[in-house]
């Protein structure tokens, strides 16, 4: 089910101090919730590095091998450090496959230049790429595809103009039409003289 895996190890040590000596060795501290009792781990910071550069880690169930057990978890927190390139501490939640997961999945703005507003020289803005939802953890997709082909030049969209694959909602909207955000804007641009 997943394409991403995160070896880790267990770990007894908690607390500020404990944090930073890990840190110090090239570890990262995490911990993993939801189900049973909450886990605290450490993972080989590199490691980890090198897989937060796929965007669509963030938005996968992910496989995380705590000293050799399997657990499907998705990632609820991520802290880098602020200047330098280092992972500060991970937050998982496991994964229950009967029960749904709430997580930010990328938008995917497509066939604009299928569009009219396209074909007379307007231009697209995106005001927001990524997206809450709220789904079963098979039917969660790596990206919601926002098709663009009958957009008019002036046209904003929102949220409740994506069309969503079945067993998928987006938070936001469950909680009323003021919920309903702008997502992107076609917009003429101002001819040059």
């Amino acid at each position: 089910m997943s394409k991403f895996v995160v070896e880790a190890i267990a770990r007894d040590d908690q607390g500020k101090g404990a944090s930073r000596r890990l840190r110090l060795t090239g570890l990262v501290p995490g911990v993993v919730y939801g189900g049973e009792t909450p886990v605290s781990i450490s993972m080989v910071n590199k490691d980890l590095a090198k897989l937060i550069t796929d965007d669509s880690f963030f938005s996968s169930i992910l496989t995380l091998k705590i000293d050799g057990k399997e657990e499907l978890v998705i990632i609820k927190d991520l802290q880098r450090h602020p200047a330098k390139p280092a992972i500060l501490h991970v937050d998982f939640q496991r994964v229950i496959e009967t029960s749904k997961i709430k997580i930010i999945v990328p938008l995917h703005f497509a066939n604009f230049e299928q569009s009219t507003a396209s074909k007379e020289s307007g231009k697209f803005a995106v005001e927001s790429n990524s997206v809450e939802i709220l789904c079963l953890p098979a039917s969660l997709p790596e990206t919601l595809t926002v098709d663009m082909s009958e957009v008019e030049g002036g046209q904003t969209l929102h949220m409740s103009d994506i069309v969503l694959p079945e067993g998928i909602e987006i938070v936001a909207l469950r909680r009323g039409e003021k919920h309903n955000q702008s997502i992107g804007y076609v917009y003429s641009p101002r001819s040059a003289k």
